[in-house]
């Protein structure tokens, strides 16, 4: 049998290519390896401000964007985390034998905090237990995850630890899948790429637009001038040159860029030609998805009736083993 993975995306709408390269280009090469269930996971995107009117349309473009991008709905069960509540029934549970100091060292509870100072509400706080509850309802033994998700991957781990040896074994601990994109700087060259920072190229976006806000993007702070030489290893563009270029022009760019034989805005360009090519099949297969709207929410439904099945095997197991069960 394969091995089980989870893994979740939140539905922005706007699935930029952090997402991409850090977690769906990832999972389509996995499909075939691992038992995969994917989750756009909307009950984690409730915690921080958001317009309801706006979120159905997100939750579906973001489905439609990672099947679009390759996720196969026949090799992979691909559902709405809202449309299986007994994530945060056992979150609930979760939640009880979770001591709150856990909670508070998060570092990404740290961050959201300072970004959302208006709205640290307790859901944020609790963040990383539904995120255990996600996994672990599934018994998934894999998890791909990117370096800033190691901690919560930790932290579910420790709740698998902490239920085993309170009730009784119950839950595997879930190994983090190595090797995935490491965080993807944005387009200002300091912060991970994020939609709420405005400095992200979407999977949707069109070449102009990809174009025009890669003029402006950030590149070696030290090259002032044209004729100044940089570095690459601390160019922002050049990163992205790892992920969407070749081999070849990465070995051209290097010395170009050091000897200054290559200016900033040539360097762009080579980066946008190959950003848009691997952007198109994409954006072809989005818009042929969305002439077929009402034939994406079914396999949606089936989706969520298999892994609503999963999960209430877990629960009922569960609730046995805390004696909430009458006999």
């Amino acid at each position: 049998m394969k091995k089980r993975l989870f893994s979740g995306i939140q539905p922005t709408g706007e699935v930029h290519i952090g997402n991409y390269l850090g977690a769906i280009k990832k999972w389509v090469q996995l499909l075939d390896e691992y038992e995969c269930f994917f989750s756009v996971v909307d009950y984690h995107a409730i915690t921080v401000s958001y317009n309801p009117k706006d979120m159905p349309d997100m939750i579906l473009k973001t489905v439609m964007i990672n099947v679009a991008a390759g996720i196969d709905m026949d090799k992979a069960c691909l559902f709405i985390q809202s449309q299986v509540p007994e994530h945060t029934e056992l979150a609930w549970f979760f939640n009880t034998i979770t001591p709150i100091n856990y909670l508070e060292r998060m570092i990404q509870f740290k961050e959201k905090s300072v970004q959302h100072r208006d709205n640290i509400n307790t859901g944020l706080l609790c963040y990383p237990v539904l995120q255990a509850a996600d996994i672990l309802i599934y018994k998934a033994g894999a998890v791909p995850v990117g370096e800033d998700q190691f901690q919560h991957i930790e932290l579910t781990r420790d709740i698998a630890r902490m239920f085993n040896r309170t009730f009784g074994e119950t839950f595997p601990e879930p190994q983090p899948i190595p090797g995935f994109a490491s965080k993807i700087i944005g387009l200002d060259g300091k912060n991970k790429m994020s939609k709420s920072l405005n400095n992200y190229i979407a999977l949707l976006d069109s070449p102009e637009i990809i174009k025009s806000k890669l003029k402006t993007a950030v590149t070696d702070e030290n090259r002032k001038r044209r004729t100044d030489p940089g570095d690459p290893e601390i160019c922002n563009i050049f990163n992205l040159h790892k992920h969407f270029s070749t081999d070849i022009q990465r070995a051209e760019i290097i010395p170009a860029c050091k000897t200054a034989s290559i200016g900033c805005i040539q360097c762009k360009e080579i980066l946008a030609k190959n950003i848009i090519e691997e952007l198109i099949p994409i954006q072809e297969n989005y818009a042929e998805l969305n002439k077929n709207i009402n034939t994406v929410k079914e396999r949606l439904h089936v989706c969520a009736q298999k892994a609503k099945l999963l999960a209430q095997g877990t629960i009922k197991e569960v609730k046995e083993k805390m004696g909430l069960k009458l006999v």
